[in-house]
C-alpha cells in the first residue's frame, strides 16, 4: 500500500509542480506532492527507474556522523520498511592489516555515530566469522557494524512508487526536456520545477543559466551468477580494498570501480572495463575464497559535489534540485523527497544540503564514490 499523506502539510491552492527525471528522488517527490493535491506532472526521458536508479547497489544504512545525514537515512529506511521494500540486514565495514589510516578512522567514527543514537558499534573479527563463514577474517584490522540497515530493489521500489504517484493524480510523460531560466519546462509554465534527472541535471541548470557545482562520474558493478556464497557473506565495504559486496538475487554484487574524473553524461560508456572485471574476480577471491562467474557487469553514472553532500533545494526562484548524492541517493531518497516536497509548498528544506552555498563555476576534483561512510 501507498503511504498515507501527511495531515500536517503546508495548505495550498492547488498549485502545479513539473518533475524532471524519473528515478528514486523524483517519483517518490512525486508521489508525495501528489498526496497533498498539488497537480503534478512528471517528465522521465526514458523508462522511469531506469537510469541511475535502475543500476544502484541498493544498499542502505544510517551508518553516519554528521546528524543530518543520519536522520535522513533512518527516516528512509523507516519509510521503505512501511512499504515493506527493503530487506533487513547489517552492514559491514572494515579495514584490514597494515591499513593503520583506515584501521584508526573506523575508531574515530563509531563514537560519534553513536553520539547520533545510530546502532552502531566496534564487531570482532571471531564474531564475523562465526556468523558469516565465507568471509575472511584473519586479516581484519577493525570492524564495525550497523544494525540498522539493509538492502532495497531500487528499480522495483521506484516503479512502484510511480504507480501509485499516478494512483495519487500525478501525470508521467516520457520526453526529454528542456529547462528554462525561468523553471518552465519545455515552454509550459509551472509553480514550481524540480530538476532530480541525476547526471543530465547538471547540463539541465547549466543550460538554464543556473550552474551547479556538480559534475558526473563513472562507476562499475560486476553481478555473479547464483553461488551458496550469498547466504554467508554479509553486506560489506572493504574500505582497504575499495569495494563493496552485497548477496543479490542469489549471487554476489560487488561495486566500485569508480573513474575519479568528469565525464559527459552523453557521451560514456556503459560497458564495465575489463581491469575491473578483474579486479572483481581478485576482490572476490581475498574476501570470500572463490570468484563465481560473471552474471553481468556494467557501468552508471554517479554526482559529485565540492563537498561531498549533495545539492538539494531551491536553486533559483521557483526552480528546485536534488542532485550530488556521490551515489548515496537511493539512501535518503524517501526522506529527501518529503523534505523537497515541503520546501516547494513553502516549508524548510535541508538547509546543509541548500545548492545556492556554491556559485556553480567551482573546480573540484571528483572523490571516490563509495568511500567510508560520509562524516
Amino acid at each position: 500500500m501507498p503511504p498515507d499523506p501527511d495531515d500536517d502539510a503546508t495548505t495550498h491552492d492547488d498549485p502545479s509542480v513539473a518533475i524532471v527525471g524519473g528515478g528514486v528522488v523524483g517519483t517518490t517527490t512525486a508521489l508525495t506532492l501528489a498526496q497533498r493535491d498539488v497537480d503534478v506532472t512528471l517528465y522521465e526521458a526514458g523508462d522511469v527507474g531506469s537510469g541511475a536508479t535502475g543500476l544502484a547497489a541498493g544498499i542502505c544504512y544510517d551508518a553516519y556522523a554528521d546528524p543530518v545525514d543520519a536522520g535522513l537515512a533512518a527516516a528512509s529506511i523507516d519509510e521503505y520498511r512501511n512499504r515493506d521494500a527493503i530487506d533487513d540486514r547489517p552492514y559491514v565495514w572494515l579495514a584490514r592489516d597494515g591499513d593503520d589510516s583506515t584501521a584508526e578512522a573506523i575508531r574515530e567514527q563509531v563514537p560519534r555515530m553513536q553520539t547520533n543514537d545510530r546502532a552502531v558499534e566496534f564487531v570482532e573479527a571471531t564474531e564475523l566469522g562465526a556468523r558469516w563463514p565465507a568471509l575472511r577474517t584473519d586479516d581484519i584490522a577493525e570492524a564495525a557494524i550497523a544494525r540498522n540497515a539493509g538492502l532495497v530493489d531500487p528499480g522495483a521500489f521506484t516503479r512502484e512508487t510511480a504507480q501509485f504517484a499516478i494512483s495519487a493524480g500525478a501525470t508521467i510523460r516520457t520526453a526529454r526536456v528542456n529547462v528554462g531560466e525561468d523553471g518552465d519546462v519545455d515552454d509550459e509554465s509551472y509553480d514550481a520545477t524540480v530538476v532530480a534527472a541525476g547526471a543530465q541535471t547538471g547540463p539541465l541548470l547549466e543550460d538554464a543559466g543556473h550552474p551547479l557545482a556538480v559534475q558526473a562520474y563513472r562507476v562499475q558493478a560486476y553481478h555473479t551468477e547464483s553461488t551458496p556464497l550469498a547466504d554467508r557473506v554479509p553486506t560489506l565495504y572493504d574500505a582497504t580494498g575499495g569495494y563493496y559486496l552485497r548477496p543479490q538475487d542469489e549471487g554476489l554484487l560487488v561495486g566500485d570501480g569508480t573513474i575519479a574524473e568528469p565525464h559527459d553524461p552523453d557521451d560514456w560508456s556503459r560497458a564495465a572495463d575489463g581491469w575491473f572485471r578483474r579486479d572483481c574476480t581478485d576482490h572476490l577471491e581475498s574476501a570470500v575464497g572463490a570468484a563465481p562467474g560473471e552474471r553481468r557487469a556494467w557501468a552508471g553514472l554517479c554526482t559529485a559535489t565540492p563537498d561531498g553532500t549533495p545539492l538539494v533545494g531551491e536553486r533559483a526562484p521557483g526552480l528546485y534540485v536534488a542532485t550530488g548524492f556521490q551515489g548515496h541517493g537511493v539512501m535518503v531518497a524517501p526522506a529527501v523527497a518529503e523534505r523537497l516536497a515541503d520546501q516547494v509548498l513553502g516549508g524548510d528544506g535541508v538547509e546543509a544540503y541548500a545548492p545556492t552555498r556554491f556559485d556553480g563555476d567551482e573546480s573540484f576534483e571528483v572523490a571516490e564514490g563509495m568511500t567510508l561512510p560520509r562524516t
